[in-house]
């Protein structure tokens, strides 16, 4: 290819249709995720949200939970749930409080702000033509991935 041909490329819709149809399927899933993280990460960035954050208010709408709680259920040291949760109670999702019949252990409890974010996290996802909206069965497509990832992680 001589140089600037790949600009050229790029630049014709068709070619890069034609090329990406092409690549294996582990390439097209690693393409995707890159591309709809980054897309989805400048969502949340401008709501004041991180992937964790969010993950963290998910383990929320159910109700109040330990801090160690969440760090377990979102996979997370202490120290990063600490980080998470802090920046959460900045941005004004969370409120925090001490266990009033333990006051070694912090609750945390979603806020009305918290809820309202997090409902918007989750219409963009399967609303967004540009996150997973372009997805035909969003349910289909979800359990998918939930099987494929829970298969690569069994052999682990």
């Amino acid at each position: 290819m001589a140089e600037g041909d790949e600009l050229a490329v790029a630049h014709r819709p068709d070619q890069v249709s034609a090329d990406v149809a092409n690549w294996p399927t582990g390439r097209l899933l690693s393409m995707a995720a890159r591309l709809v993280e980054k897309r989805f990460d400048d969502f949340l960035t401008d709501r004041g949200l991180t992937h964790a954050g969010l993950i963290s208010l998910l383990h929320l709408a159910d109700g109040p939970r330990s801090q160690r709680e969440l760090a377990v259920l979102c996979r997370v040291t202490d120290q990063t749930m600490s980080r998470t949760v802090d920046h959460l109670d900045r941005a004004g999702h969370i409120v925090r409080a001490q266990d009033r019949r333990d006051r070694r252990r912090v609750s945390v409890k979603i806020t009305a702000a918290g809820r309202r974010v997090l409902t918007a996290a989750r219409r963009e996802e399967r609303e967004s033509d540009v996150l997973l909206g372009a997805v035909e069965d969003y349910d289909h497509f979800r359990g998918q991935l939930i099987a494929l990832i829970n298969a690569a992680a069994s052999d682990d």
